[in-house]
């Protein structure tokens, strides 16, 4: 059952829309000033611009990944891949903001048939549980070169070229999938799954898409009634999808899966360590920038190091697992994050970009492994014919985990910044106000003040928001801590499936 040279072929062909996905979601940044300049959209706008993109993603996940298993795998993956390809196409020709608005929604939906086809595949192609940990690592690698590669490949064709071009980018890609997959690639789904309930498909949607909103509001903008009543409302569906899902004979989501340990426990450290490093990479992006002084454009090249990190720490992780327990690479790995973390603490409102740098490095380095491993947990844990639901949900969680740590984290850095920040008396009032709110409110502060009084409020301000970073960091470096532990305990008696005996899922009660 081991695989040959025709299903790494596939594999490589797999890895191109994650490549694709990862660098259209870190290249749109560089874009916005120039759509903006040319569509001229509204602050509002501009925002659902940049974010309906992530939000129907999220959204759609676990639909498309549940559909996938009806329909067949190969069958979404190519669908997606041309309605990608087209609404690529439509964004980069988009003449107003909602014309682009509506193109990066349908881009949203197209890219969540993606993710879970194409790891599903791979699980189904390789059924030799070695080869499948590699075929896994390198589909990971992909998605994090891509987050690298797409700052630069953005850069280098917005000097050459106009703003939609970055979008363009996903036709080649899109066209060499549709030719190359039904020549490499097996069809895969399961014969025995019923319809799709729409019932259900509109409950998953109300559940996540309002939790996923208000989280990235609270991040935005703080706490607010609206966001709870919004975050309360998503709850609330999600609980009435969780009744229904039990109460059906053939759910779209069969929650039976968290029975089994290795899903449930390497869902759940996914979701903390997404969580984690998601809410982390906030401030420090944050801190390079607005601290640091350094543009985006350097920002991104001192990052690189760290999009590296974390590719050799996922293709190495296999071969360790094998030399030995997959869980103690893990735990280990994790550890390892922390002290990276726990570096953090080391910088300063005056300096500290070699610590923070060192410190992004070696936590990416020590969570490789961790995305790797638990994903092939994941998808070895639960039969050939429910990867498609299961690789939606470990996507799922890593959306809920970057959301869910942008907001908490974001939140306690900015909570400890105001206590912190101690603005000269002297500061006209409108100033003051602005430099005590925040980071960025302090350098448009002192841009309307004289240069030595601008210098005061800029050193206190980076000191505070060195201290929020320094109580991010404490309490990031902990949690990864706890669930270092809690990973290698869930995880002790646990054991990949093989393709001869796939992980059973329990029935009834």
């Amino acid at each position: 059952m081991r695989a040959g040279r025709r299903e790494w072929l596939g594999l490589a062909v797999l890895a191109l829309p994650t490549l694709l996905l990862s660098l259209d979601m870190s290249v749109l940044h560089l874009a916005v000033p120039h759509l903006a300049a040319d569509l001229r959209p509204s602050s509002t706008q501009l925002l659902w611009i940049i974010d309906s993109y992530g939000f129907m993603i999220a959204g759609f996940l676990v639909t498309m990944g549940t559909l996938g298993d009806r329909i067949g795998r190969r069958k979404l993956l190519m669908v997606g891949g041309a309605a990608f390809g087209a609404a690529s196409v439509v964004a980069a020709l988009s003449t107003s903001p909602e014309m682009l608005i509506g193109a990066r929604a349908v881009l949203g939906v197209a890219g969540a048939t993606l993710m879970p086809s194409t790891l599903a595949l791979i699980s189904n192609i390789f059924q030799d549980p070695e080869q499948r940990g590699t075929a896994i690592a390198v589909w990971m690698s992909c998605f994090m070169g891509g987050m690298v590669v797409g700052p630069v490949v953005g850069g280098l064709l917005l000097d050459r070229f106009w703003w939609g071009s970055v979008f363009l980018m996903a036709v080649p890609v899109m066209v060499l999938l549709l030719v190359a997959a039904p020549k490499l690639l097996p069809e895969y789904r399961d014969a025995a799954a019923g319809r799709l309930d729409p019932a259900s498909v509109a409950l998953s949607l109300g559940a996540i898409l309002p939790v996923v909103y208000a989280l990235k509001e609270t991040a935005k903008d703080g706490a607010s009634p609206v966001n709870a009543v919004v975050l309360a409302v998503g709850v609330a569906v999600g609980v009435v999808f969780v009744r229904r899902q039990r109460g059906l004979a053939d759910p779209m989501l069969d929650l039976r899966l968290f029975r089994v340990r290795a899903f449930s426990a390497a869902v759940s450290i996914m979701l903390v360590g997404a969580l984690t490093m998601g809410g982390v990479f906030l401030l420090v992006s944050q801190y390079l920038q607005m601290v640091a002084g350094l543009s985006a454009a350097q920002a991104g090249l001192w990052l690189v190091p760290q999009a590296g990190a974390v590719v050799v720490g996922s293709l190495i992780a296999p071969r360790l697992a094998r030399r030995f327990r997959p869980e103690f690479v893990l735990g280990v790995g994790m550890l390892v994050a922390a002290g990276g973390i726990g570096l953090f603490m080391l910088a300063d409102g005056a300096g500290g970009v070699a610590f923070v740098v060192a410190g992004m490095s070696i936590a990416s380095f020590g969570m490789g492994p961790q995305g790797v491993l638990c994903t092939e947990m994941v998808v070895g844990s639960v039969p050939p014919r429910k990867a498609g639901a299961a690789s939606a949900m470990s996507e799922t969680s890593g959306e809920f985990g970057i959301a869910m740590g942008i907001a908490v984290f974001g939140s306690v850095g900015t909570a400890v910044y105001r206590e912190s920040v101690a603005v000269p008396g002297e500061v006209p009032a409108e100033a003051a106000a602005l430099a005590s709110d925040s980071m960025a409110g302090a350098l448009q502060a002192a841009g309307s003040l004289p240069g030595p009084l601008a210098e005061g409020v800029l050193a206190t301000a980076r000191d505070a928001f060195a201290s929020g970073l320094h109580a991010v960091a404490g309490i990031g470096a902990s949690v990864v801590v706890v669930f270092a532990v809690v990973g290698m305990v869930a995880l002790r008696r646990t054991r990949p499936a093989t393709a001869e005996e796939p992980a059973p899922v329990p029935a009834g009660g």
